[in-house]
């Protein structure tokens, strides 16, 4: 397979390579971090039963056959409140625009409320193909699948409907089948083994701020962030992280650090294991935590999470 990558078919009848933007789109907490760890078929992407978990774009990058299927996992899209807010939707919006094809993910159990009508009313402006994805398949009863189906289709005109349960995985291999197929000729744009643009550092920093959502999903309000501050690799192979947890009240940082450390121990902990499958390698994780008031106002931290500074 490697000797056609780039090829874009040739001579000898070989396969020719395909290569594609893939945008996933929908509410808050449709599901769509999980189907995009599924599609990839690894942890690519911040997975919380909080909403609004991923803040920037994320892509994953699958192989179906001769495609090369680069997933932008966007930020949900909801309605925006303060500036954080706007420049994820803002982002959520450019990552569709940019795509080949757009997959909007529907939460099943939740059908269409004000958002999903929300995102319907403005899908017509974006390019590319648009499919429907009924996510959480599996805690509906089919005619109201078919029902929700129908009325979707009846207010916006999609190529195709896939029903799946993300969670599980049922539908997932067929849903990337078609997308694979949908995926214009050209050579592929990353290495055969690599399954996500994102740089490690920022990987290793949303893998950090999930494990503080997990612990702390209803005391630390969403004003946290966390930055990688230094990646050193050692002569043994281990590496060396150190991250900042960024909080807004000097009350934000008791919560983190918990009583004798041992919430930072915990969270701490959890994310180095993760870290060190995703990376394959020893990992030494060193937390701190620093109040900054404003961090939500700071340019700097826009771009260090991907993101464009609203004005």
């Amino acid at each position: 397979m490697n000797e056609a990558l780039g090829a874009g078919g040739g001579a000898g009848g070989a396969q020719e390579t395909r290569c594609g933007f893939v945008a996933l789109i929908g509410a808050p907490n449709a599901g769509k971090s999980t189907l995009i760890n599924q599609l990839v078929g690894a942890k690519v992407s911040i997975v919380s039963r909080k909403v609004q978990t991923t803040r920037s774009l994320v892509r994953g990058i699958a192989i179906e056959g001769m495609a090369q299927i680069v997933f932008v996992d966007t930020p949900g899209i909801f309605a925006p409140k303060r500036r954080l807010d706007r420049a994820m939707v803002t982002s959520a919006w450019g990552g569709a625009g940019d795509a080949d094809a757009v997959a909007l993910l529907v939460d099943a159990r939740k059908g269409v409320d004000d958002e999903v009508e929300a995102i319907l009313a403005r899908l017509p402006q974006v390019g590319g193909a648009k499919i429907l994805v009924l996510n959480k398949i599996d805690t509906v009863e089919p005619p109201k699948l078919l029902e929700l189906a129908a009325r979707l289709n009846g207010e916006l005109s999609f190529a195709d409907t896939f029903m799946i349960s993300a969670l599980r995985g049922h539908g997932v291999p067929k849903l990337r089948a078609a997308l694979g197929a949908m995926m214009r000729p050209g050579p592929w744009l990353y290495p055969e083994d690599q399954i996500s643009d994102a740089p490690l550092r920022s990987l290793a920093a949303e893998i950090t701020r999930e494990k503080i959502f997990e612990r702390l999903h209803d005391e630390l309000p969403y004003q946290s962030t966390v930055e990688t501050e230094l990646w050193k690799d050692m002569p043994d192979g281990s590496a060396r992280i150190e991250q900042t947890i960024y909080v807004m009240r000097e009350g934000h940082k008791k919560i983190v650090i918990g009583e004798g450390g041992r919430t930072i121990k915990a969270i701490g902990s959890a994310a180095r294991k993760e870290i060190m499958e995703a990376t394959e390698q020893t990992v030494h994780l060193f937390l701190f935590v620093k109040v900054r008031e404003n961090w939500a106002d700071d340019p700097e931290r826009y771009r260090e999470m991907g993101l464009d500074f609203p004005k």
